[in-house]
C-alpha cells in the first residue's frame, strides 16, 4: 500500500542549502547506520522512515556495508521506498557510501576504481535505484593513488549514477586536494561527513575552514557520541546499550568519570533550556552555519520524535555557549 505522505510535511522542518549549491538539505537526515538491517524488525524500519518523511526529512544516508548484515540497510530502505514511498522519490535525497570493507579478494575495500564502481552498482540493485543523489568515498585510501579515487567518482557522475559526490573522514588537507582533483575534472564535492560531536571535536582543528572556503557542505555523523549525549548514561552504562553489549565503535573505556561529570552537567543546562540532553547536543551543532544538516539515528519512532525536537530551540546565548566550554574542557584533554 503506498504512504499518504502528511500534506503540511514540509512546514516541519527547517532546509540549509549545502554549500554553494542548488540543493538544499533538510536540517535532520536520517542515517541507517543501524536498526536497518536484516536483524531487525521491518515494521519498525517502516514506520520511522514514514515518520521521518512526513516531518519533512527528505535526506537518507545510507553506505554498502550497513547492516548487519551487510548490504541489507539498502535492501530495507530499497522495500520500503519502492513498496510504500515510490511516488515520492523525486522528494528524497538518498545517498550511499563505498571504501569500508564489504567482500573478500583485493577489489572489495577501500578506493580503487573497480571496487567503487563495482559496489555502486551492487548498492542500486539493492535498492532497486537507477541513480542515488549522493555517492561518498567511505575513507581515505592510503594506497590508492588519489587521482584514481577521483576519477571513478568523476566517471559515476558522468555515468548518471549519481548526481552528486561526496567524501567523509578526509582530513582537511585530505580534503583539500581531493576537491581541488574534482573541480579540475568537471565534478564538484557537494558535500562531506565527518564524525562530529561535543566530545569529538577534531573538525574544528582546520577541515570546517576548508569545507567553507571551497563552498562544500557538512552533514556530521554521531552527533550523540553513539548515544553518550543522551540521558540513557547519566547514572551507569544501561544493559541494553551498544557500550554494554560491544557493538560498533562504543567501547565502555568511552565511559570516562570525567564523562560522567560533563553528561550530568549538560544535562542540566539542556533541562534549563527545555530540551533533552540529545536535543541540546544537536542543535549545538547546527549552530554553526558551516553544518549543512545534522545524521540522526533512530531506533524506534519515539526515538526519532525527540531528535526532531531539536529544532525547537536552536539559539545558546553567549553564556550557555561558555558554560558549554567549560563544561567540556576536561573532556578534551582525553
Amino acid at each position: 500500500m503506498i504512504h499518504l505522505a502528511s500534506k503540511n510535511r514540509y512546514d516541519k522542518m527547517t532546509y540549509n542549502r549545502c554549500g554553494r549549491s542548488g540543493i538544499k538539505l533538510s536540517a535532520l537526515s536520517l542515517g541507517l547506520w543501524h536498526n536497518f538491517g536484516s536483524v531487525d524488525v521491518y515494521d519498525t524500519a517502516k514506520d520511522i522512515l514514514f515518520h521521518a518523511f512526513d516531518n519533512g526529512i527528505t535526506h537518507y544516508d545510507l553506505a554498502n556495508n550497513y547492516g548487519p548484515e551487510p548490504g541489507s540497510a539498502e535492501e530495507t530502505f530499497g522495500k520500503v521506498l519502492h513498496r510504500h514511498l515510490k511516488n515520492y522519490r523525486d522528494e528524497m535525497v538518498i545517498s550511499t557510501k563505498a571504501g569500508y570493507y564489504m567482500w573478500p579478494g583485493p577489489y572489495g575495500d577501500w578506493g580503487s576504481k573497480k571496487y567503487l564502481v563495482s559496489s555502486l552498482d551492487q548498492s542500486l540493485k539493492r535498492m532497486n535505484l537507477e541513480y542515488v543523489d549522493i555517492f561518498y568515498h567511505h575513507r581515505p585510501d592510503p594506497d590508492t593513488p588519489l587521482e584514481e579515487t577521483m576519477a571513478a567518482l568523476d566517471q559515476i557522475v558522468r555515468q548518471g549514477k549519481a548526481l552528486y559526490i561526496g567524501l567523509s573522514n578526509y582530513s582537511a588537507s585530505q580534503m583539500q586536494k581531493a576537491e581541488s582533483m574534482l573541480r579540475k575534472m568537471g565534478t564538484t564535492c557537494l558535500i562531506h561527513q565527518p564524525r562530529y560531536n561535543m566530545f569529538d571535536r577534531w573538525v574544528e582543528n582546520g577541515l570546517l575552514e576548508v569545507l567553507n572556503k571551497r563552498g562544500v557542505g557538512c552533514i556530521p555523523f554521531s552527533p550523540l557520541a553513539q548515544g553518550l549525549l543522551t540521558d540513557r548514561y547519566l547514572k551507569e552504562i544501561p544493559a541494553d546499550s551498544r557500550m554494554a553489549k560491544s557493538h560498533g565503535f562504543l567501547q565502555e573505556n568511552a565511559f570516562t568519570d570525567v564523562r560522567k561529570k560533563a553528561i550530568v552537567q549538560l544535562n542540566e543546562l539542556a533541562q534549563k533550556r527545555g530540551q533533552s540532553l540529545a536535543q541540546m547536543a544537536i542543535a549545538w551543532l547546527l549552530k554553526d552555519k558551516r553544518i549543512t544538516s545534522v545524521l540522526i539515528g533512530a531506533s524506534s519512532v519515539e526515538q526519532l520524535y525527540n531528535n526532531l525536537g531539536a529544532l525547537g530551540n536552536l539559539h545558546f546565548s553567549v553564556e550557555e555557549l561558555q558554560h558549554i566550554e567549560i563544561i567540556l574542557k576536561p573532556t578534551l584533554k582525553q
